[in-house]
C-alpha cells in the first residue's frame, strides 16, 4: 500500500487496467484536478469477479503497462489486493480505511461502472464507507444518472461544483463529474489487437 501523511485526500481508481490506456490518464486528470487530490492510488485488481479471466493478462505485465503510462508521481500504482486475496471492492475498502484511520479517501470510478454498480458485490456497504466520484464517460450521461445506485443514493448527492470538498463529506456522499470523455476502451484496444494485419 503506497505511503501516506495524515490529512491527505487520496483517491482510489480500480480496475482491471487490461490494458491501461489515455482513457484512464484522462480520468486521472480530471480526478486529481476536480477533487484537489494529494494521490490517485491505481488499484490493479488481480481479477475482476464480474468479468471473464480469459483474455486477462498476468498482473504483472498490467502494472508495468501502469507505470509506464501513469507519469505523473501522484498517481500510485499498487496491486495489494493480491496479497489480501480478494478482488472484492468492499473487503478492500475495509482495509484501506482501518489502515488509514486520518486519510481522506475518495472512490472513483468511471460512469460506464455506475449503471451496473449494483451488481457488485456489497454495493450499498461500498457506497456508504467513501465519498464517490464518477467521471463522465462517453455514452448515455442520462442512463448512468438512472441507474440503480444513482436513484438509490440520489439524496446523497453532492453538486458537481462542490466535488472540490467531496473529501469533506461523510458518505454515503457521490458527485457526477462532467468534462473531456476518451471513447478508448481496454475491451476494444484488446479486441483491435486481437484482430490480424492486413
Amino acid at each position: 500500500m503506497p505511503h501516506v501523511e495524515r490529512g491527505m485526500v487520496v483517491g482510489l481508481f480500480g480496475g482491471s487496467f487490461n490494458p491501461p490506456h489515455q482513457g484512464h490518464l484522462l480520468v486521472a486528470e480530471i480526478a486529481l484536478r476536480r477533487l484537489g487530490l494529494d494521490q490517485l492510488w491505481w488499484l490493479v485488481t488481480p481479477g475482476n469477479p464480474l468479468k471473464s479471466r480469459n483474455e486477462l493478462a498476468p498482473l504483472a505485465e498490467r502494472l508495468e503497462a501502469c507505470e509506464a503510462l501513469a507519469e505523473d508521481p501522484r498517481i500510485k500504482i499498487t496491486a495489494f489486493e493480491k496479497t489480501l486475496g480478494t478482488s472484492y471492492t468492499a473487503r478492500t475498502l475495509d482495509f484501506i480505511r482501518a489502515r488509514n484511520p486520518h486519510v481522506h479517501f475518495i472512490w472513483i470510478m468511471g460512469a460506464d461502472n455506475l449503471a451496473g454498480f449494483h451488481r457488485w458485490q456489497r454495493w450499498q456497504k461500498i457506497a456508504t464507507t467513501f465519498p464517490i466520484a464518477v467521471i463522465d464517460r462517453p455514452g448515455s450521461t442520462l442512463a448512468y444518472l438512472s441507474s440503480k445506485t444513482a436513484r438509490t443514493f440520489d439524496y446523497a448527492r453532492v453538486d458537481e461544483e462542490d466535488a472540490g470538498v467531496l473529501w469533506q463529506k461523510r458518505a454515503p456522499a457521490w458527485t457526477f463529474i462532467h468534462g473531456p470523455r476518451s471513447t478508448l476502451s481496454s475491451t476494444a484496444i484488446r479486441a483491435a489487437a486481437g484482430k490480424p494485419r492486413s
